[in-house]
């Protein structure tokens, strides 16, 4: 019974962030980049405060189940798939806290009056961290931003 709640607790956990991340890449970014800058980057603001939350705990609780159902169940079939599951959730995550996290520490103290020269570059990185986290770690495909050198492949 524990590993089923476990299993589903996961399954929702990463269900809400693969939700998410589809949401903001194909419903909110198009849409803030064609306002003007200054309330765009004051909604940039405002989810940043909201999610900077929100999402390291979906992160974790996904993670801990992740970890406890492949540690449980480590003696069953499927182990290789639930190690590659957790493989790619340690690389999505890596990815954000390298790559968007101090992108969007940064982007929270932007004056929304008079933003940073450079900034709609920066707002381009954070987009390019963030699809090579979506497409679980596979950098063959797009290359990652400098600021996430230190999570590339070998």
């Amino acid at each position: 019974m524990l590993i089923e709640v476990l299993g589903f607790v996961n399954l929702l956990c990463a269900g809400i962030l693969a939700g998410e991340e589809f949401v903001v890449r194909y419903g909110i970014r198009g849409p803030i980049a064609s306002i003007h800058p200054e309330p765009q980057i004051q909604l940039r603001q405002a989810l940043i405060r909201r999610l900077r939350v929100l999402v390291p705990a979906i992160f974790s609780v996904a993670l801990i189940s992740g970890i406890a159902v492949t540690l449980l169940e480590r003696l069953r079939p499927a182990l290789d798939f639930r190690c590659a599951g957790l493989l790619a959730l340690f690389v999505f995550i890596s990815i954000t806290l390298a790559g968007t996290v101090p992108i969007n520490q940064a982007i929270l103290t932007w004056k929304t009056a008079e933003p940073p020269e450079g900034w709609q570059a920066m707002i381009k990185q954070m987009g390019t961290a963030r699809h090579s986290a979506d497409l679980g770690g596979d950098h063959s495909v797009r290359p990652l931003p400098r600021s996430c050198s230190a999570a590339r492949r070998p």
